[in-house]
């Protein structure tokens, strides 16, 4: 066990031992395990909490009390956790048994190799209702009455975070593969294998200040760098160095702004080469200096597989770089090789828990795309896709497959977060190498926003309804740490840019991309060409969604310029303070109980009211304004009354935006 370094609480049964200890400001550590409290076990938290005031006594009846600033925790002489406000003794949350046959509300069922499948339970609350917990493509922003499993996969991101409107945030310190129930009858949390139970509890007088509390104990995101907030462009995918660059210059003549663009997959010969196929990318370095001058970074994809194709693949075996098995081949997936015409071969991953392998990964990377000139990272396909999913069969170094694979987005971008970071310190004077390094990823664990991780929403259908998913998805993902958030506009699987429905389609996710965090262009567009034709789909550029789309989309783009100044205050802020620039209204407006209800609006910045149109042929949305101050139409000047719902115009040049108070809204030049 842990020396003890402030005041704890303990307990200790035939059964298990408990230590809850303050980690934080507000918050307190609690750990249970069958012998021993460990430290060091994989997790988000450090073992050293910042210093925080804390005080401990017993009560007459055995009761056990640690007090810390707004949070008071007390441990029944029978083991069992409550949660209370300090300044009233109003219950937060409190632990119960699953039966009353059961020791407690904790159990240890032995997997194996000393682990165990954890079950933690705690009461259910008629009127809670949970947010965060990652990002989801269900379509809620409230998880209440799910059952969400606790693994990454491809649109699915597990971060096992909970805030609740009870005043208070949960951190499920595990990065098992597991699942939390959050039904009317309890709250249940499971991890399939793991040493000892380990959460993070904090309370907060508003949902602001438990995020703060958050980000201090998970890490804090840097600041973005300026410019990141421009257009991302992208498809699947630019063939070749000409081609992208040809759709540059056209962004350029157009006078279009563009900050972003991207170089996809296929670009290497085999998986696990890191390095261009030089028959389509003759000269990267000059490409990069040509982009450059143009005001344009290149964004480069880089995937975590390696075939057995690739020159790397042996060496990365032989010396354990790469993701184990348990037996067998270290095969975890199939993907196409072009080698074969698209067929599908086996495929492994690099293990990022592993620091030997990071290392070798970045050398590689280095080697041959840093030194070219490339500094901005998609970390695609980053979950990593395991198929099948047999996590049992699987071993990291940081542990068995069932206990530690939900680390492993995390550990990937802090691989190249660091790297790069390390890198750039060795020629201070070059552009950019005082700016945070940006990774695009496709997945995320607790902690990950303190490397830079920029989240999307992965593979998602070209529909309204995943439109309108979109706008839950990325408010939880700011709920969950990660204020950098983004989706592929248009959706990601089809969409016909000479289709009036898909058009318009295209029109409102654009008018919604415009107050995300960052702004991409994104998706594989019909015609989606065969590998023999290069494997590339349709356009998917401004100007090729017809001239009345083009007109609306520039105009929008305009818009984004100008938000600028205002998006660059809420990065730093969302780096100060944790709190992310896309969020629900309740979040500012706590005291506002309907504003707890609304999940198709959000706020961007604490003056911008965003009210995105999500169905086809919808000119007009009702707009629920929060109450205790006044609300303007940027489009009409009219001023409302908060604390009431408008019937807002959406024509389909624009969404219905609303300025809070006297905040200003950009107008055009």
């Amino acid at each position: 066990m842990s020396p003890s370094r402030t005041p704890a609480i303990e307990y200790t049964c035939q059964d298990h031992t408990l230590r809850v200890e303050p980690w934080g400001d507000d918050s307190v550590r609690v750990r249970v395990a069958r012998h021993t409290v460990q430290d060091g076990l994989p997790g988000a938290l450090s073992d050293e909490p910042a210093p925080t005031a804390a005080e401990r006594h017993d009560t007459a009846d055995g009761t056990s009390v640690l007090t810390v600033g707004r949070l008071r925790v007390e441990l029944s002489p029978q083991g069992h956790l409550t949660f209370l406000r300090a300044s009233d003794g109003g219950e937060l949350l409190r632990e119960v048994a699953g039966h009353f046959a059961w020791p407690g509300p904790r159990q240890f069922t032995p997997v194996g190799d000393g682990h165990y499948r954890l079950d933690q339970r705690f009461a259910a609350y008629d009127d809670e209702r949970f947010y965060g917990l990652g990002q989801h493509s269900h379509g809620r922003l409230d998880h209440k009455h799910m059952v969400l499993d606790l693994v990454q996969r491809n649109g699915e991101v597990t971060i096992p975070f909970a805030l609740s409107s009870r005043g208070y945030g949960l951190l499920w310190n595990q990065p098992a593969v597991g699942r939390v129930e959050l039904a009317a009858n309890g709250t249940r949390w499971v991890a399939d294998a793991a040493r000892q139970i380990d959460y993070w509890f904090t309370a907060g007088p508003a949902p602001d200040r438990i995020l703060a509390r958050y980000a201090d104990a998970t890490g804090h995101t840097p600041v973005l760098p300026d410019w990141a907030l421009g257009l991302w462009q992208s498809k699947l995918r630019y063939r070749d160095q000409a081609e992208l660059l040809a759709v540059a210059r056209e962004y350029k003549r157009r006078g279009l702004p563009l900050s972003v663009i991207a170089v996809d997959y296929f670009h290497w010969n085999h998986l696990g080469d890191w390095s261009f196929d030089p028959a389509d990318w003759p000269d990267p370095a000059a490409m990069v200096g040509e982009l450059a001058d143009l005001g344009v970074r290149p964004l480069l994809s880089v995937w975590p597989s390696v075939s057995p194709l690739s020159d790397n693949f042996t060496t990365m075996h032989e010396q354990g770089l790469l993701v184990g098995t348990e037996q067998g081949l270290p095969f975890h997936h199939t993907f196409p090789d072009a080698e074969f015409e698209g067929r599908s071969l086996p495929v492994a991953f690099y293990d990022p828990t592993e620091p030997r392998a990071r290392d070798f990964v970045w050398d590689r990377v280095k080697e041959n795309y840093y030194d070219l000139g490339f500094r901005v990272w998609w970390l695609d396909a980053c979950e990593p896709e395991i198929f099948p999913e047999q996590y049992s069969h699987l071993r990291f170094a940081a542990g068995p497959g069932r206990a530690v694979a939900n680390l492993y987005p995390r550990d990937h971008v802090k691989g190249f977060y660091e790297h790069t970071r390390a890198q750039n310190a060795l020629d201070p004077a070059a552009p950019g190498a005082d700016e945070a390094p940006v990774s695009l990823v496709r997945s995320a664990w607790a902690g990950s926003q303190r490397y830079g991780a920029a989240l999307w929403s992965g593979d998602i259908p070209a529909t309204f309804d995943a439109l309108a998913a979109q706008i839950r998805a990325g408010l939880s993902a700011g709920l969950s740490g990660i204020p950098w958030w983004t989706t592929d506009i248009g959706g990601f699987h089809g969409g016909d840019p000479d289709d009036e429905d898909y058009r318009e389609l295209v029109l409102r996710w654009f008018q919604f991309g415009v107050f995300c965090p960052l702004l991409r262009l994104h998706g594989h567009r019909e015609p989606r060409g065969t590998f023999a034709a290069g494997h590339s789909g349709g356009p998917n550029e401004l100007w090729s969604y017809g001239d009345k789309a083009y007109a609306v989309l520039r105009d929008q783009l305009a818009l984004r310029e100008r938000l600028q100044d205002y998006l660059r205050v809420q990065m730093r802020r969302a780096a100060d303070t944790g709190l992310p620039p896309m969020r629900p209204l309740f979040v500012d407006f706590p005291d506002d109980p309907r504003a707890w209800h609304v999940e198709d609006q959000f706020l961007c910045g604490p003056d911008l009211l965003i009210a995105p149109v999500t169905r086809l042929g919808e000119r007009e949305r009702e707009v629920y304004l929060p109450s205790g101050t006044s609300w303007t139409d940027t489009s009409t000047g009219t001023v409302h009354e908060g604390g009431r719902t408008v019937r807002a115009a959406a024509p389909v040049e624009r969404i219905p935006v609303f300025a809070r108070g006297g905040a200003s809204f950009p107008e055009p030049a």
